[in-house]
Order: structure tokens, then C-alpha cells, then sequence
């Protein structure tokens, strides 16, 4: 499930408050032992996957410590394993006194931002330029920089595919849309014969902005929101003004179902699990439904594919070019006294998640993997091989901004899709809060 940036703005600002009272330098002098001989080392590691309620991530995190202790015998990883919300409540409290463990887990942009503030998190760009450059699908690593420094390696992250059902494209004649104009025509064409074209529940706002997301970028090209988001650039610039009179476009051509903007996402999602949209445009923590979820009926699941958002005529983006998010990644703390073999250890870790989290978790990784040397669901093989060649990652929009920004985007755009403002006015709205600086 996707985390908001109003979840983690609250706990950024809680962690700096408490960041404030206790993260001056303290930072010891690293071992810099080899990490396979020679003293004992024990690396102190936290995480979120308690057997209870994440099994799959837990049996993959004892499999590789038990594989790195037997590879460096001198090397005890010691876990303190929590729950999501226990894990974000102590992680603030060991912030405040600059005692995080070894090694941890964080998330990307505005949750990592007070951390490496308070010169909390070590840089890991030594590990990127080593074993594992090139290992990562573009765009995720970029989540967790701040100031061209990379102070976490993304261990899992979500694409947003239309997902699409293959039984009404047949019934109606059509082909999996690979423009715009294509795109439209299969709305069209659902719309015409009665059956929803595209389920959204906007209910939760970040759905919609999904669908304004892909349009800038179509549109715009993979630089121009980030810029705009950033300050760099305005929301009025002509590519995205016209990404938002695209999405009242498709409003007003019925493309979603009636009463979308007062619906909720698992509303939304029931629409498209019963068969009454054709549509759907979700992140990939969503596949397990459409795979192996043995509660929704096998006729249904054989027939749900994806396809890459189309590329808009004239625009500038690349049908390559996903909106999606990473989930969390590792961090090795600026003062461990073990820093070297705290890198060391993730390193390790990096490499070997990947594969085991795809087959035996159902999570996407961030780290590129070998379709042909899987075991899994056909529609996953095909997202992988999508995610490797992947061009550029838009991450959530509301995920980039500072609190008010990102609560002033979602609110705009469930006005956008309600009609309640212009295309124009979306653009002026967010503008003002950016430049505020809010």
C-alpha cells in the first residue's frame, strides 16, 4: 500500500522536533575492519518485517543474515524486528539522541529529507560506483539523494500500469492503445457500449493525480514537473496546463465511472474486480490481485494485462517513462562505530534481495532482475522486463512536495477532476503554495 506524503510530512516534523534536542556531531571513528576475518563485529540492524505480519520479507532477511554469517564469521547482524508503525515510533525516539542502529530502513524524499539534516544517515554513493552500479532500475537510487549525495539504497518500489481487462477489449474489438489518440478511441468505444472505461476512486485524491502525473510527463517530459515542483518552473508552462485540460478532457468524454471524485480507491478497485470498468490505473503493490489472490475468481485473473501510459502526439515524454515510487531502502547510520562493515552488510543484502523478494514475497524490488531465471506469474515477468528498461521514474508528485504544497496539489486535483477549477487556475494554485515555500 502506497504511504502519503501527509503521513510522512507528520513524521518528518515530529522527527525533526525531536531531531532538535540531540543530534549534534557524536560521530565515533569507523572500525574499518574486513568485514570476513579478524575481530568479532556484531552490526546492530532494524526493520519492519515481523514474522506476524510480513512473513515472506521476514523469511528473506533471516535467510541472508544466516548466508552473510556464514560468510564472515567474525560478523554477528543483531535484529530488533517492529512493526510499521512501532518501527516509525522508535526510529524518531533514537533520531533525538543520535543512536540509530547500524543499519535501517527508511523512506525516500521528505522522510529521508530531516534525517540527512541532521547528519544522521552516512552517504552510500561509495557502494552505487562499486558492485553495484548499474543494478538498480532508473530512477529509483535518485529518491533517496539530497544534494547529489545517495543516503539510502532503495530495497523495493511501485510502477503505476494501466491495468486492463483483455475479456472487453475482445468483446468490443480493440487493441491495447500504444497513443493517446488510440487511447481515447477505446474510452470512446466502452463508453458508447455501456461499460465504464476507467475505474477511479478519487476520493483519495493521489489516484487522480496519477492520471495528471502521466499527462504532464507525456506531454512536458520527465523534467518539466519535477522542475515545477521544485521551483525551478511554473505549473502555467504550456505542457503542463495542457496535461490538466487533458485529464477535464477525458472527464468530460465519461471516461471514469459516475461519482468518481466521492469514491474510495478499494471502491474503485471493486469496480474493476467485478468486471465493470475496463480500466485501471494502480501501482504495482496492487499485483497479487490480479496473480495469486486466490479470493478473486481465476477467469478474472487470467484475463487482466497492463500497458504503458501512451505518448501523446507532439509531446515529450517516453511511453518508457513511469510514475511510480520506491518503498523503503536501506541506511547505514553517519556515527555507527562498524560503518565500513554496516556498508559492507548492505551491499550484500542489496544484492541478494532482489530475486528472493520477487519469488518469495511478491514484491517488486528496486534492483533490476532476471525474468529468465524466475519462477512467477507471467504478468509479473512482463512488469519486470518493463521496470529494466525503464527511461526515467516520476515519483508521486505529493511525495516530492513540503506539506502544504503536497495537500494543496491533492485538493486541486480532485477540483481539476470535479471541474470546480480551470486548467489555468490548477496551475496558479500551485505556484503560489511553492513559492511560499510551504
Amino acid at each position: 500500500m502506497r504511504t502519503t506524503n501527509r503521513a510522512i510530512s507528520a513524521m518528518a516534523a515530529v522527527g525533526l522536533a525531536l531531531m532538535a534536542t540531540g543530534c549534534g556531531g557524536g560521530s565515533h571513528e569507523n572500525l574499518a575492519l574486513d568485514p570476513g576475518a579478524g575481530d568479532r563485529v556484531t552490526i546492530k540492524m532494524m526493520h519492519l518485517w515481523p514474522e506476524a505480519g510480513a512473513l515472506g520479507q521476514h523469511q528473506i532477511v533471516n535467510k541472508i543474515i544466516a548466508e552473510y554469517e556464514a560468510d564472515h564469521p567474525n560478523v554477528t547482524i543483531k535484529q530488533e524486528v517492529l512493526d510499521n508503525e512501532q518501527y516509525k515510533a522508535k526510529i524518531r525516539v533514537l533520531s533525538a539522541v543520535n543512536e540509530l542502529p547500524d543499519v535501517g530502513l527508511t523512506w525516500a524524499a521528505g522522510y529521508l529529507q530531516p534525517f540527512v539534516e541532521g547528519e544522521l544517515f552516512a552517504p552510500l554513493d561509495d557502494l552505487l560506483n562499486g558492485e553495484l552500479r548499474d543494478s538498480f532500475v532508473a530512477g529509483t537510487t535518485e529518491a533517496y539523494a539530497v544534494d547529489g549525495k545517495t543516503y539510502a539504497l532503495p530495497l523495493e518500489f511501485n510502477i503505476a500500469p494501466v491495468y486492463y481487462n483483455k475479456k472487453l477489449f475482445r468483446q468490443f474489438h480493440l487493441e491495447v492503445p500504444k497513443t493517446f489518440a488510440e487511447f481515447r478511441h477505446a474510452a470512446d468505444t466502452l463508453a458508447a457500449g455501456g461499460v465504464t472505461p476507467i475505474a477511479l476512486g478519487n476520493k483519495d485524491r493521489w489516484t487522480g493525480s496519477l492520471w495528471y502525473m502521466y499527462m504532464a510527463d507525456r506531454i512536458a517530459g520527465s523534467r518539466a514537473l519535477a522542475d515545477a515542483i521544485e521551483g525551478k518552473a511554473s505549473f502555467s508552462v504550456p505542457g503542463l496546463v495542457q496535461a490538466a485540460r487533458n485529464v477535464q478532457d477525458l472527464v468530460d468524454a465519461g471516461a471514469f465511472e459516475p461519482g468518481f471524485n466521492g469514491l474510495s480507491n478499494d471502491e474503485a478497485k471493486a469496480i474493476f474486480l467485478n468486471g465493470k470498468a475496463a480500466m485501471y490505473l494502480v501501482g504495482t503493490w496492487e499485483l497479487p490481485n490480479f496473480t495469486t489472490n486466490r479470493d478473486i475468481p481465476q477467469d478474472f485473473r487470467d484475463n487482466v494485462g497492463f500497458f504503458k501510459f501512451p505518448t501523446i502526439e507532439g509531446g515529450q515524454g517516453n511511453i518508457d517513462g513511469w510514475v511510480g515510487g520506491p518503498g523503503v531502502g536501506l541506511f547505514v547510520a553517519q556515527n555507527s562505530e562498524v560503518k565500513d562493515e554496516a556498508k559492507s552488510f548492505v551491499e550484500y543484502f542489496v544484492k541478494r534481495w532482489g530475486e528472493q523478494s520477487v519469488t518469495d514475497a511478491g514484491v517488486i524490488p528496486a534492483t533490476k532482475v532476471d525474468t529468465a531465471t524466475v519462477k512467477l506469474p507471467q504478468l509479473y515477468i512482463d512488469l519486470l522486463d518493463e521496470m529494466n528498461k525503464a527511461t526515467s521514474l516520476t515519483l508521486f508528485a505529493d511525495v516530492q512536495m513540503k506539506p502544504g504544497a503536497a495537500e494543496t496539489h491533492l485538493n486541486q486535483i480532485q477540483a481539476l477532476f470535479g471541474k470546480a477549477v480551470t486548467p489555468e487556475q490548477f496551475a496558479a494554485a500551485h505556484d503560489q503554495v511553492i513559492q511560499a515555500g510551504k
